[in-house]
């Protein structure tokens, strides 16, 4: 059994949102705003990836730094610092592909390993990945590493199989929509808990990805056509609603609590 500090002694809670319908929906949609938003940014709006990149990464580093001081879970606070890291880790694989001219294939591969890295000092330091045991900065340290690590793999990931291996966007929702399904499914069947957690995590990446482009790129490319921006801003007001909603929720569980 791990022994885990007292969560009151310690001055800290679990900085991280229960794993509800809501927390996939908002992670899925921020992980399409990450795509969609990069490419407007560095593309559409004409910033380029090395501006858009290094303006991301500040404000990334900004908003870790608010995050960390934090001694509990503030919903806006969580979720703007994922979809910054979902934008990141966008640009970052986009970097090496575009920039670069990596290998899908070595990307892919190298970020792969790089989280499992991640993974195994996590557990060999904590002696858990649980998230819901977020409550030291070291752990929280970890999880963010391994959250802005899984970006940039699902970026990868999902355009090795959409692009590469010609898999398409419609494809790519439907077979990571599957993946994920599977993962959810062997979790109700008693699979280890933590484990399925993390693969489904990682799976909705490409998921987003997958889905970003074909509600963005046009009907050439094998998409419907709504454009970055439009795409960007209809998910962006869904999840400002659900995050709304969830810091409301927040706040009425701290006045209760008193």
């Amino acid at each position: 059994m791990n022994k885990l500090p007292n969560q009151m002694s310690s001055g800290w809670l679990n900085k991280v949102p229960e794993v509800t319908l809501g927390f996939w929906i908002i992670k899925i949609m921020s992980t399409t705003v990450g795509e969609t938003g990069a490419d407007y940014l560095a593309v559409n709006a004409g910033f380029g990836q090395t501006i858009t990149g290094s303006v991301m990464a500040a404000l990334l580093a900004i908003a870790l730094f608010v995050q960390l001081r934090a001694r509990r879970y503030v919903p806006w606070m969580y979720w703007l610092t994922v979809v910054l890291v979902s934008v990141v880790g966008t640009q970052i694989t986009d970097a090496l592909t575009d920039g670069l001219g990596v290998s899908l294939y070595l990307s892919t591969t190298a970020f792969a390993a790089a989280l499992a890295g991640i993974f195994a000092l996590w557990h060999r330091s904590e002696g858990t990945l649980s998230i819901q045991a977020i409550f030291t900065r070291r752990r929280e340290i970890f999880y963010w590493a391994a959250i802005l690590c899984t970006f940039a793999l699902g970026t990868a990931a999902g355009d090795l199989a959409t692009e590469a291996l010609g898999l398409g966007f419609q494809w790519g929702v439907v077979v990571f929509g599957g993946l994920i399904a599977i993962a959810m499914a062997a979790f109700y069947l008693g699979a280890n808990k933590v484990l399925t957690f993390w693969v489904a995590y990682i799976l909705t990446r490409p998921l987003g990805a997958a889905l970003g482009d074909l509600l963005s790129q046009s009907e050439k490319y094998g998409g419907l056509g709504f454009g970055a921006r439009l795409t960007s801003a209809m998910f962006f007001v869904v999840i400002i609603g659900l995050v709304v909603a969830a810091q409301r929720n927040a706040v009425l569980k701290a006045e209760a609590a008193q």
